[in-house]
C-alpha cells in the first residue's frame, strides 16, 4: 500500500510522537521504558539501538573508517566526520533566531538556545546539579559512583568519559588533528579549535546578564556566572576543599593520591595537570608563544604572562593581612606569610640551611653542587639563578625598562625600582621583632638581626676575623692584600 507524504499512522501513547513505520515506534518506546536490549560484550555499556552499539564497539576495536581527505583526521562515526568537514569548509548551517550566533551542529544550537532561556532540564537525583545536556548529567553521575569505565591501553589511566580518554591518548601519540587555517595553531580537540578561531574573528557571543562580561566560550560564561552566585558545587571527600569545576576537583584529588599521570617523553618530569606538561615541554623546545603587548617580553605559559602584565599595570591583587605587603602572585604571598609565622619547611640535606621557599632551596643547593645552568648567549658567563642571568643580559643591551616617576632613576629590575621608591615615600616595611627597628629592604633587616643573634657568617681564611656584613669582610680582606703588597715591595728593594 502506498502512503501519501506526511502520513504517520503509528502513534505513541505516552507523548505526541508519530512515525511511518512500526519499528521506529518500537525503538521510540524505549525512551519511555528505559529498555536497553543491546549490550556490549567488553564492558557494561548498553543502549536502545543496534546502531549505537555498533558505534560503541569501535571504542574497543579502535576502528576509524571515516578518514578526512584534507588532514589526518579519522573517526568512528559518520555524523562526527560530517561535523569535522565543516572545520575545513567553514559551513555553519544552524543559526540562532535571537542573536547572530551560528554553528555547525544542531546540538550546539540547542545548547546555545539555553543561554537565552536559561533552561537546564537534566537534574541530578543525588545533589542540586542540573545541566543542559543529558550527556553532561551522565558524566556528572559518575562523580557520585566513582565509576571510571574508560581505560587506557598504554598506561594505568582511567576516566569517566570517552572524550577524556581520546584526549588522553594524544599524550601518547602527540597527535593534534585540528589545525587552524589562519595561523600555525593546532590542537587535540575540535572545541579548542573552535574557541581559537574566535581569536581571529573577535566573536564573543556569550554575554553575562549580571555585568558586561562577554566570552567566546559558553563554558567560560558558565564559570564566570559562579563569580556572581558564589556557587561551589564540587566538594572534596578528603578535606574541606570546594570548587566550581569538576575538572578542578579531579586535579585537586591528586594532591591526596599523589597521582602524576602526565609524563615528559624527554626527561623524568611528571605532573598531575595536562597544562603543566604542555608548559614543561616548552623548556625542551624553547617555545615562548605568550607575548606581551606592551614590551618584548615572551614566556612559555599564560600565567607568567599575566604576572608580567602586572608590572605594567601595577596591579597587586594578593595582600598580606599582617602588613602592607602585596604581590602580583599568590605563591609569592604564601612565601611572604612565612616571614610572619617563621615557618621554614624546606631544609638542605647538605647543611643546616632552611628556608621558606622551595625555589630558594633549589638556588641554595647549587652552592653545594656548583651547578650554573643559566648561560649567557653573548659571552661565556653562566649563573646559578635565572634572575642573575636576566640582570646580566641587560648589561649587554643597556636596557633599563623600570623608571621612577619622581626622579630620573631607572633600573633593570622592578624590585630595585620598588626599593628606590621607598627613598621618596620613606616607607620601611621590614621590622625587627626584637627591638622595633625598621628598614626599607629585607637584606638590611637580615644583617641587623645578626646584632641580636650574634651570627657572623663571614670568616677570614687568613686570620680569626669574623663579621656580620659582606662589605666589612671585603674591607678587612684588603688589609691582607696590603700586607702582602708591602712584603713584595720589601723583597724587591733588597
Amino acid at each position: 500500500m502506498l502512503l501519501h507524504a506526511g502520513y504517520k499512522p503509528h502513534k505513541c501513547n505516552e507523548c505526541n510522537y508519530s512515525c511511518k513505520q512500526f519499528r521506529y515506534l518500537k525503538r521510540h518506546m524505549r525512551t519511555h521504558t528505559g529498555d536497553k536490549p543491546y549490550k556490549c560484550s567488553e564492558c557494561n555499556y548498553s543502549c536502545k539501538q543496534f546502531g549505537y552499539l555498533k558505534r560503541h564497539m569501535r571504542t574497543h576495536t579502535g576502528d576509524k573508517p571515516y578518514k578526512c581527505s584534507e588532514c589526518k583526521y579519522s573517526c568512528s562515526q559518520a555524523a562526527t566526520f560530517k561535523f569535522h568537514m565543516r572545520t575545513h569548509t567553514g559551513e555553519k548551517p544552524y543559526k540562532c533566531s535571537e542573536c547572530n550566533y551560528s554553528c555547525k551542529q544542531s546540538g550546539q544550537l540547542k545548547r546555545h538556545m539555553t543561554t537565552h532561556t536559561g533552561d537546564k532540564p537534566y537534574k541530578c537525583s543525588e545533589c542540586n546539579y542540573s545541566c543542559k545536556k543529558s550527556g553532561n548529567l551522565k558524566s556528572h553521575m559518575r562523580t557520585h559512583t566513582d565509576d571510571k569505565p574508560y581505560k587506557c591501553n598504554e598506561c594505568n589511566y582511567s576516566c569517566k568519559q570517552s572524550g577524556n580518554l581520546k584526549r588522553h591518548m594524544t599524550t601518547h601519540t602527540g597527535d593534534k588533528p585540528y589545525k587552524c587555517n589562519k595561523c600555525n595553531y593546532s590542537c587535540k580537540k575540535s572545541a579548542n579549535l573552535k574557541s581559537h578561531m574566535k581569536t581571529h574573528t573577535g566573536e564573543k557571543p556569550y554575554k553575562c546578564c549580571e555585568c558586561n562580561f562577554t566570552s567566546a566560550s559558553a563554558s567560560h560564561l558558565k564559570f564566570h556566572m559562579r563569580t556572581h552566585t558564589g556557587e561551589k558545587q564540587y566538594k572534596c571527600n578528603e578535606c574541606k576543599y570546594t570548587c566550581k569545576q569538576a575538572g578542578k576537583l579531579k586535579s585537586h584529588m591528586r594532591t591526596h593520591t599523589g597521582e602524576k599521570p602526565y609524563k615528559c617523553s624527554v626527561c623524568n618530569f611528571s605532573c598531575s595537570l595536562a597544562k603543566n606538561i604542555k608548559v614543561h615541554m616548552r623548556t625542551h623546545t624553547g617555545e615562548k608563544p605568550c607575548k606581551c603587548s606592551k614590551c618584548n617580553f615572551k614566556c612559555a605559559d599564560p600565567s607568567s604572562l599575566l604576572m608580567h602584565m602586572r608590572t605594567h599595570t601595577g596591579e597587586k591583587p594578593y595582600k598580606c593581612s599582617e602588613c602592607n605587603y602585596s604581590s602580583v602572585d599568590i605563591g609569592h604571598l604564601k612565601v611572604h606569610l612565612r616571614i610572619h609565622t617563621g615557618e621554614k619547611p624546606y631544609k638542605c640535606s647538605e647543611c643546616k640551611y632552611s628556608c621558606s621557599d622551595v625555589a630558594a632551596l633549589a638556588r641554595h643547593t647549587r652552592i653545594h653542587t656548583g651547578e650554573r645552568p643559566y648561560k649567557c648567549n653573548e659571552c661565556n658567563h653562566s649563573f646559578s639563578q635565572a634572575g642573575h642571568l636576566r640582570k646580566h643580559v641587560q648589561t649587554h643591551t643597556g636596557q633599563k625598562p623600570f623608571k621612577c616617576n619622581e626622579c630620573n632613576f631607572s633600573c633593570i629590575q622592578i624590585g630595585n625600582l620598588q626599593r628606590h621608591m621607598r627613598t621618596h615615600t620613606g616607607e620601611k616595611p621590614y621590622k625587627c621583632n626584637e627591638c622595633g627597628s625598621s628598614f626599607t629592604n629585607k637584606p638590611n633587616l637580615i644583617v641587623h638581626m645578626r646584632i641580636h643573634t650574634g651570627e657572623k657568617p663571614y670568616k677570614c681564611n687568613e686570620c680569626d676575623y669574623r663579621c656580620t656584613q659582606s662589605s666589612s669582610f671585603q674591607i678587612h680582606m684588603r688589609s691582607h692584600r696590603g700586607e702582602k703588597l708591602v712584603q713584595v715591595l720589601k723583597q724587591k728593594s733588597i
